[in-house]
């Protein structure tokens, strides 16, 4: 709608997760690096966690991106309160492996004939749970178990996991132990800093061709920042009202003002009650605050705002991705339609031996 308006070529602050506009902020490029080491070690399991909206998923599609397939066979889960045996089933499935009326026995020796027939192509299969909070001790032990899949000392799949803070509550209880001496790095992905925010923004509207329209006040920069907390998908959402405003209102320039008119919308749609961070307003003092400019009359009372507005319509979002995703998952299931997965016993040098 308003890319037109301002000579973009795509909407620079779409929801949806796109590793092409992939920005390296200091948590980001650490949480990289970190799952680069894990894929060079070719086992065992690394963590990633942060909040909803934090960029884990983006990170995790940028590294994709840049894995060779003739080397690596990646596959990518989305977890949806899955217990063990619909996790083996979803795994079966990112591995395009035929999974219809497959019991777990099944299953199970499908999967190990698939990852034992990667060996002679000097290829190895890695998996990405997305979501990872959401899986029951008992998925969590299976993914376990599935690491035990080996030929000699290499291991056959290795696993990352990726979620929200409650996976590391998740990853400290006692159930968790064997799973936890399984992991050989972790990293919490937290928020942006002031600057980072800026360079961010700045960063997708250069990405689709922007050149100084809109103009962007320098004090915006600071609000938006306060508004959000850093937390990219809450930038994201507040930016993309601030152009859907000036495009409708016929203007080219974003300024303080306009953001606090976008989060009063958001307030004002989401019924949120607000307090806690503030906005400043243009003239360097924080709008709405006893000791501060008092709102004229007429003038909407903005008051003080807090990141829950925007934390909110994340995480609105993110329950109909988990649930669009669901319905993905059931439909191609019933898509392939294939045969299921023959029971047949492991290949001459495959093992599945506990390891401690």
């Amino acid at each position: 709608m308003f890319e037109s308006f301002f000579g973009f070529s795509a909407n620079p602050f779409q929801l949806n997760p796109d590793p092409s506009f992939f920005f390296e902020s200091k948590g980001h490029r650490k949480a990289y690096a970190f799952l680069q080491y894990g894929l060079f070690q070719g086992e065992g399991f690394i963590v990633i966690t942060g909040e909803i909206g934090a960029g884990k998923t983006t990170l995790v599609r940028a590294l994709l991106g840049h894995i060779d397939p003739k080397s690596v066979v990646a596959a990518q889960l989305v977890s949806t309160q899955l217990d063990a045996d619909d996790l083996l089933r979803a795994v079966a499935i990112s591995f395009g492996l035929p999974v219809k009326d497959a019991g777990k026995a099944e299953l199970l020796a499908g999967l190990e004939a698939f990852l034992t027939s990667l060996v002679p192509q000097r290829r190895r299969a890695l998996l990405v749970v997305d979501e990872a909070q959401n899986l029951t001790s008992r998925a969590m032990e299976e993914l376990r178990m599935l690491s035990n899949f080996q030929i000699g000392d290499r291991a056959l799949l290795q696993s990352f996991l990726i979620g929200q803070p409650e996976l590391r509550d998740l990853m400290r209880t006692a159930s968790m132990q064997q799973l936890r001496q399984r992991i050989i790095a972790s990293y919490h992905l937290g928020p942006m800093e002031p600057d980072e925010t800026r360079a961010y923004v700045e960063h997708r509207l250069k990405h689709v061709g922007w050149k100084g329209d809109p103009s962007i006040d320098a004090q915006v920069y600071p609000a938006l920042h306060e508004a959000t907390a850093g937390i990219p998908r809450r930038i994201n959402s507040l930016c993309n009202r601030l152009l859907l405003g000036a495009y409708l209102a016929g203007e080219h320039r974003i300024d303080v003002a306009k953001v606090e008119a976008a989060i009063a919308e958001l307030r004002d749609e989401l019924g949120e009650e607000l307090g806690g961070a503030q906005v400043p307003s243009q003239n360097g003092e924080t709008a709405g605050v006893p000791g501060n400019r008092p709102p004229v009359e007429g003038e909407p009372a903005w008051g003080s705002v807090r990141p829950l507005v925007l934390a909110s319509i994340a995480a609105r979002i993110d329950r109909i991705e988990r649930k669009l995703d669901t319905v993905l998952v059931a439909v191609q299931d019933a898509v392939r339609g294939a045969p299921a997965v023959q029971d047949r016993a492991p290949r001459s040098g495959a093992s599945r031996r506990p390891r401690a």
